[in-house]
């Protein structure tokens, strides 16, 4: 559980491992390489085996993607890893580009040549991403090729980890609030409604949640990794590696549940000849369509059927997640009590810090593993919007900086994910400033009210507008959704600037994390995780209306707050907010944090 603080690559990676990826090229007869960050099972975040984009090129973000020619490469990065990707890869032999402005399509538009070929894994890219690959290699005359053998792996063999073997364990109704069978009877009409026979799952996550099983091979979450076949009628084909199944699992799954090893998968994608088979072309990768398509069924291609249902929590989930939070929440208030007292003449570093705070998750008794590596940023390390601290990037924080620190838990219960940034020391008049822009943001989506059927891209832009009108942004989604002892990054809803067609439904958890970053001074997020809920009734009002409900209960440190920028109902706001984490967790802190507690929740 425990965080660690050495990065898994460093800039010398390129020049270690580039002529040992350029070499296989070679042999392969191949002019290129692509590299995304994604593995065999399309996650964010990896096991150390499927770190593959991290050993080529030394960027240890949780997305990205590179190009490797053989005269040239490139590391392509999102607005959250700018700063991160210039310190971890060699200018020398990597050019940094935006993933998201034009991207590696327009990389292969741009920079390869008529007759060249291309090579990529097609068990590592989504149909739906190789389409646009496609489309922009036509326009140069180059040629997408699959390989059997990833040049990546050939060139990584000998020191390559093995890949997990996590014990898979069961998630009962108490946490789950519905039992497998009911929820794989319920995920089979909707497939059957689809037009299919069956359905092919890849998402770890909805494998996990479809099955009420936790596993842990995949970092900071308890996701098993594995395969699964689901027919209409609501029996399944579960294919997991047999060191995983642990005594009590296959009872658990019941007899409308067939285990299968991994290996037997091919065959029974094999056995689907003349089935509609619906799998989701922006999850699954390219291989399951290519072995669909050659046993001769017939391909439905929609959206994962799990998730939406994963993403609409129960009422047992979504009171598993409070429980949680609450419980956080006082770890998290300690936490803060320590900085605002002991830290400011301590000044302690960012690894202290790290280590400090999770030792008071662990002092619940309850937490099963951090939900993400803290982030850790004093003064100029804050504005690394995805900063981690390690022994080489280790600040101390200074009085008159600004420390950010974004945290979150994993509990049987629920999982969290809270940002707070407080003052070391006296803050400067315009960190005061930003930081109430940024409240200010986080204050207008807590509160708004909105019609069914509103995505998240609608409401981006009441988090923005404070800074908007200033001049200022920034460069990551507003809010994104997070999982019940999953995932800390769920989708299929996000609130963000980038269009979204799923809308808002209740029981859905998202985050609420506006900021604001001045790079080689300081950082600022506030972060707290809310769900959608049926809003109360306005007088007038025509139309039914959702709102969201805050889950994390923790002070905003007032210290950083210009009051002056505070409209009225910002005031009752966030009096309201601290009011509430003074009720909730007063009562389960010391009488010191709590006398602490007390005084900063008080009105402003």
């Amino acid at each position: 559980m425990r965080q660690t603080f050495d990065d898994h690559a460093d800039p010398s990676f390129g020049s270690r491992h580039l002529p040992l990826i350029r070499e296989q090229l070679r042999k392969q007869g191949l002019d290129g390489f692509l590299i995304p960050h994604e593995d065999e099972h399309q996650n964010e975040y990896l096991p150390d085996a499927n770190e593959r984009l991290s050993w080529a090129t030394g960027f240890t973000g949780s997305a990205g993607a590179a190009v490797v020619m053989a005269d040239k490469a490139a590391v392509f990065v999102d607005g959250r890893y700018t700063l991160q990707v210039t310190q971890q890869i060699d200018p020398a032999l990597f050019e940094a580009r935006d993933l998201v402005d034009g991207g590696v399509p327009l990389y292969i538009e741009e920079q390869t040549t008529s007759g060249q070929v291309i090579g990529y894994d097609p068990r590592l890219h989504s149909p739906d991403a190789l389409g646009w690959l496609q489309i922009s290699a036509a326009k140069s005359g180059a040629t997408l090729k699959a390989v059997n053998d990833n040049p990546v792996d050939a060139a990584w063999a000998e020191a390559r980890p093995a890949q997990p073997e996590a014990p898979i364990h069961p998630h009962p109704a108490e946490f789950s609030g519905e039992e497998s069978a009911d929820k794989r009877a319920r995920v089979g009409t909707a497939v059957a409604q689809a037009g299919a026979d069956a359905a092919v799952l890849t998402a770890p996550s909805s494998i996990a949640w479809l099955f009420n099983v936790r596993g842990g091979d995949v970092i900071r979450s308890p996701l098993p990794l594995g395969q699964a076949i689901l027919n209409a009628d609501g029996t399944a084909e579960l294919f997991l590696d047999p060191a995983k199944i642990t005594a009590d699992l296959p009872a658990f799954l019941g007899n409308q549940v067939t285990l299968a090893k991994p290996s037997e998968l091919e065959a029974a994608l094999a056995g689907l000849k003349g089935k509609r088979v619906l799998i989701d072309p922006a999850q699954s990768s390219a291989w399951y369509f290519d072995a669909l398509e050659a046993a001769g069924a017939q391909v439905v291609r929609a959206a994962d059927p799990c998730a939406l249902p994963r993403a609409c929590k129960n009422v047992v989930e979504i009171k598993g997640t409070q429980t949680a939070h609450a419980r956080d929440g006082a770890a998290l208030t300690r936490f803060l009590h320590w900085l605002a007292t002991e830290a400011q003449t301590t000044l302690p570093d960012e690894v202290e810090v790290v280590s400090k705070l999770e030792a008071f998750r662990e002092a619940t008794g309850l937490l099963k593993d951090l939900s993400f590596d803290t982030i850790a940023g004093a003064g100029p390390n804050g504005a690394v919007v995805h900063y981690r601290p390690t022994h080489k990037t280790n600040r101390r924080v200074e009085p008159g900086q600004l420390l950010l620190v974004d945290s979150g838990g994993q509990y049987l219960d629920g999982t969290t994910d809270v940002t707070r940034t407080v003052a070391i020391g006296e803050p400067s008049a315009e960190m005061k400033e930003r930081f109430t822009l940024v409240l200010k943001g986080h204050i207008a989506l807590a509160a708004i009210r909105f019609p069914a059927g509103a995505t998240g891209s609608a409401l981006d832009v009441l988090a923005r507008a404070p800074l908007w009108n200033r001049g200022l942004d920034f460069d990551h989604g507003t809010g994104h959704g997070v999982g019940s002892y999953l995932g800390v990054h769920e989708g299929p809803q996000r609130i963000a600037k980038a269009p979204n067609m799923v809308a808002l439904k209740p029981g859905m958890i998202v985050s609420n994390e506006p900021g604001y970053y001045k790079t080689g001074e300081y950082g600022i997020r506030i972060e707290n995780l809310q769900f959608v809920t049926e809003a109360s009734a306005v007088d007038g009002g025509e139309r039914p209306m959702l709102g969201f409900r805050t889950l994390t209960l923790a002070p905003i440190d007032r210290t950083v707050i210009e009051a002056s920028l505070l409209s009225v109902d910002e005031r009752a706001w966030l009096n309201a907010y601290h009011a509430e984490v003074l009720a909730v967790i007063g009562p389960q802190v010391e009488p010191e944090v709590r006398a602490w507690l007390t005084d900063v929740c008080a009105p402003v």
